[in-house]
């Protein structure tokens, strides 16, 4: 198995966090993380245990056969039980890859923050920006996982200029990850009297979501504004002052959140987006630092080519970085984009274990 070496280091790791949660010097403060850890590695090592399990019933069987000389209805049924077992465990292995590859990589665990964003294309792109949302949220409602609205700025006829929510749950990124970088969509606006068909754009970012003690911010290095809130919102909007504005001096980074009624609810979801968009900028730094000249930028959180066109004439989706099509675009506006995201993890598997 070509992760062997790897696998085994991982279990390594997992003895190591075992004994680490049952002793009493463990911080409080690391408790989570390493639980966190664990629950990750736990499906992997136990699927790995079997393996090994059954690795060592051929291993037997393998010796009772050398050692079963001329008794020819016991050679047979022994080859046939090992020619069972060898097939079941090649499928085990190919399962044990593919737990491997989708857990161990980073952020696999983490929660997301989403921001989608209109781009060219006017009204008609802040339409399928919500359209996309709306895509997402169902999407994110077959797999178990719950969306949390934490800032949006609606357009007059339902659509959005931006909107940004939070989504938990079980291995979050990896439903996720694929989907940061530019959504072109190709149809008649409602908007358009003439029938014409026009390509209007949106922008996707997906940002791993980061615990407080992850990263550091000095307070020194903010600037906090408060205001009204405008827009959709209740009785509240433009009676008091809970919208919440977030300037990051070092980088630039402004986050705004107005979605809540109080004012200490939008300045704690405007600083996970805050802390989300830090982490995501500084490892990007890294990144550009160990690998100036990488190409391969599925899953990586690259957002500035265009990844995925939705092409309403024709039902057709085509996923641009593996030339994939797809004539079921009304299926996948309904949510279920499972073809597309096992296509694209197929495709980093096989780059993956090619790099291994």
């Amino acid at each position: 198995m070509r992760i062997r070496e790897r696998l085994e280091k991982t279990e390594a790791r997992f003895r190591e966090i075992e004994t680490l949660l049952v002793s009493p010097d463990t911080a409080r403060s690391k408790f989570q993380a390493l639980s966190k850890e664990m629950s990750l590695l736990r499906p992997i090592m136990e699927f790995f245990e079997k393996y090994k399990e059954i690795e060592r019933e051929i291993t037997g069987l393998k010796h009772s056969l050398g050692d079963s000389h001329g008794d020819e209805a016991m050679k047979s049924l022994i080859s046939e039980e090992l020619k069972t077992l060898e097939e079941g465990q090649k499928e085990r292995e190919n399962k044990l890859e593919e737990l491997f590859l989708r857990d161990m990589q980073p952020d696999a665990a983490r929660d997301v923050i989403v921001e989608i964003r209109a781009g060219t294309g006017g009204e008609e792109a802040a339409l399928f920006a919500a359209d996309l949302f709306r895509m997402y949220n169902m999407y994110c409602g077959n797999h178990g996982l719950k969306v949390e609205v934490m800032d949006l700025n609606p357009t007059g006829i339902g659509g959005f200029k931006e909107i940004i929510f939070g989504v938990t749950g079980d291995h979050v990124f990896n439903y996720f990850k694929y989907e940061s970088g530019i959504h072109r969509v190709q149809r008649v606006p409602k908007t358009e009297a003439s029938g014409r068909i026009h390509t209007s754009a949106v922008t996707v970012a997906v940002l791993p979501e980061v615990a407080e003690e992850e990263i550091e911010i000095n307070p020194v290095d903010l600037r906090i504004d408060v205001y009204r809130a405008s827009g959709a919102g209740g009785q509240h909007v433009n009676k008091t002052e809970s919208a919440v504005r977030i300037t990051h001096m070092p980088t630039g980074f402004v986050v705004a959140c107005q979605d809540e009624r109080s004012q200490q609810k939008n300045k704690t979801k405007a600083m996970r987006i805050l802390r989300a968009k830090i982490f995501d900028f500084r490892r990007a730094q890294q990144e550009a630092e160990v690998a100036k000249n990488r190409k391969a930028q599925i899953g990586s959180g690259d957002r500035s080519g265009k990844i995925r066109t939705y092409n309403y004439p024709d039902n057709r989706v085509t996923d641009h970085r593996i030339g994939l099509t797809l004539y079921s675009l009304n299926q996948i506006m309904d949510g279920k984009l499972d073809p597309v995201v096992e296509a694209l993890g197929e495709d980093e598997k096989v780059r993956l274990l090619t790099a291994l």
